[in-house]
């Protein structure tokens, strides 16, 4: 885990832990802004690879209000950066990129297709983690 999401949910203006690690409940809920400081979204939850055990999507809710009319989409973790003074995390994704976004459902058995993964990763232009 980056030392980025072991902050998710420090308030802002704190100082960082010190230890490396972060439970994934504490990151889920973190707010989600854009470079400009606009709030886009919040993170759902995380998809872990089991053999490595590192991070490699946040599943995110953007748009709409209280819930309403918003939509999930999976994102890969490189695409976030932990910003301590917004106490949540940055991204540089566009509402355009999310509209032609390729959609993971979630189902265990679309994490079997290495093609859908794909889709993904070249969407977002972010190396697969299979090539770490």
């Amino acid at each position: 885990m980056t030392q980025a999401a072991e902050t998710a949910t420090q308030a802002p203006g704190t100082t960082p832990p010190t230890h490396p690690l972060i439970e994934s409940n504490r990151v889920e809920g973190t707010p989600v802004y854009s470079p400009q400081g606009k709030h886009v979204g919040t993170i759902h939850h995380l998809i872990i690879e089991k053999v490595s055990g590192r991070v490699v999507y946040a599943v995110m809710s953007f748009g709409g209000f209280l819930g309403i009319g918003s939509h999930e989409h999976t994102i890969p973790w490189e695409k976030l950066k932990y910003d301590t003074q917004l106490g949540g995390f940055r991204t540089d994704i566009t509402p355009e990129e999310l509209t032609g976004a390729p959609v993971v459902s979630g189902d265990e058995k679309d994490w079997r297709d290495r093609r859908r993964e794909q889709d993904l990763h070249d969407h977002w232009k972010v190396p697969p983690y299979w090539g770490w």
